[in-house]
């Protein structure tokens, strides 16, 4: 039995993370933390972490990256996993989770679907067949609550990609203030916000008469829920480190 706090309880995904894990009986939640601390199933919600009534196995976290500092602080402190999910951290936090990963578990990703992360591994193969023959680039869209753009998932695509091609390439972001024909060393990322739109992606790789798109859609926040609590279950017994999704696909 894996014994996990939820951090962001009362927000949408960590009510659906609750939803998943009451659905399993190989783990449970034993508490939350949230600004907000309303109680709405069997376990205490507190406001820090340094006020959980007891400890758990994991803590998974979707919330927000201003709660990364207290979250870290607390895991190091007591030797507790962390499972994180939420996006939107500087290049500053995510050396902060990197340290972290040094002296405990920590599993972190830009997006825990495995679909996602299997994209991710088509991308790579695609991209090294395809090489400097076809142009790159990334559209996703989510909802218009999402404050982040690009999104982590996009970004960790084209992360992918580029390291498949040893690097060479650069990311742009606002084509129409470029006055320029596209480079062939470019990643063009583009981002829509609307609706209640959960997260789709497509790579599109353009080259002469003919055009490859992969593509992922996920039509409900259960997938990612699902995924992090998988990876919960999975960072229990593991030593300290640095994990992801592609050690679960």
């Amino acid at each position: 039995m894996t014994n996990i706090a939820i951090s962001g309880a009362n927000g949408k995904m960590g009510k659906t993370i609750y939803n998943c894990i009451k659905e399993r009986d190989n783990c449970k939640v034993v508490a939350g933390i949230d600004i907000y601390t309303e109680q709405y199933a069997d376990f205490p919600i507190v406001d820090s972490p340094a006020k959980l009534p007891v400890k758990p196995d994991v803590i998974i976290d979707f919330s927000n990256p201003s709660s990364l500092d207290g979250l870290l602080d607390y895991c190091l402190s007591t030797g507790t996993p962390i499972v994180v999910g939420s996006t939107g951290y500087s290049d500053e936090q995510i050396q902060q989770i990197k340290s972290a990963a040094e002296q405990i578990p920590v599993f972190f990703t830009f997006n825990m679907s495995i679909g996602i992360n299997l994209l991710v591994n088509l991308a790579k193969k695609a991209a090294s067949v395809l090489g400097d023959q076809f142009d790159i680039e990334i559209v996703e869209k989510h909802h218009n609550q999402k404050i982040d753009a690009p999104s982590g998932t996009a970004i960790m695509l084209a992360n992918a990609i580029n390291e498949t091609l040893d690097n060479s390439r650069h990311y742009v972001y606002d084509r129409h203030s470029r006055r320029q024909k596209r480079e062939k060393t470019e990643i063009g990322m583009h981002s829509i916000r609307g609706g209640t739109i959960v997260g789709e992606h497509d790579i599109i790789f353009a080259g002469n008469d003919e055009v490859i798109t992969l593509s992922h859609s996920a039509s409900s926040k259960a997938v990612f829920a699902e995924g992090s609590v998988n990876a919960a279950v999975y960072l229990k017994d593991q030593k300290p480190g640095l994990y992801d999704m592609q050690m679960l696909v």
